[in-house]
């Protein structure tokens, strides 16, 4: 069971997690070494999954950023094997999702331009044997940042 303390240590490590156990201390209320052993417990049990840098895509030259809806034409496990294999050696495609509904999977994409999103539609994505319907939305602008979980 997560206690309040708890709560508040994931809360501050989504907002910074450079956060050191003197800063969480001070945040917590508690001794380094208590916000240090808190969250080495949390890392164990598998609450905190990890830390990452979030990368700006615009420096990066990734200039379009789309979600792909695509609906496979036979559902076998090696399809959806096979489909699964083929999305994760492409680095262009940051995330997947299985889903209910017309879509079978919902992908996110960040690409240098245009002509990359539709080499990736056309030359990766619609030749798979079992894709029979890729639909793509180019994303405009993003209102609301990837935020953190709600604790």
């Amino acid at each position: 069971m997560l206690d309040d303390t708890d709560l508040r240590l994931l809360t501050a490590l989504q907002k910074d997690a450079h956060l050191t156990a003197q800063e969480l201390g001070d945040i917590l209320n508690l001794s380094p070494s208590q916000a240090g052993r808190r969250r080495q417990r949390l890392e164990a049990e598998g609450y905190i999954e990890g830390y990452i840098a979030r990368l700006s895509p615009g420096h990066l030259g990734l200039s379009v950023q789309a979600f792909i809806q695509v609906q496979l034409g036979t559902h076998g496990p090696e399809q959806s094997q096979s489909f699964a294999s083929l999305i994760s050696t492409r680095a262009e495609i940051v995330s997947a999702w299985t889903l209910t509904g017309d879509a079978d999977y919902l992908l996110r994409a960040f690409c240098e331009d245009l002509n990359a999103l539709n080499r990736l539609i056309h030359e990766v994505l619609l030749p798979h044997a079992a894709v029979s319907r890729v639909q793509s939305q180019i994303v405009m602008d993003q209102l609301k940042k990837d935020a953190p979980l709600p604790t």
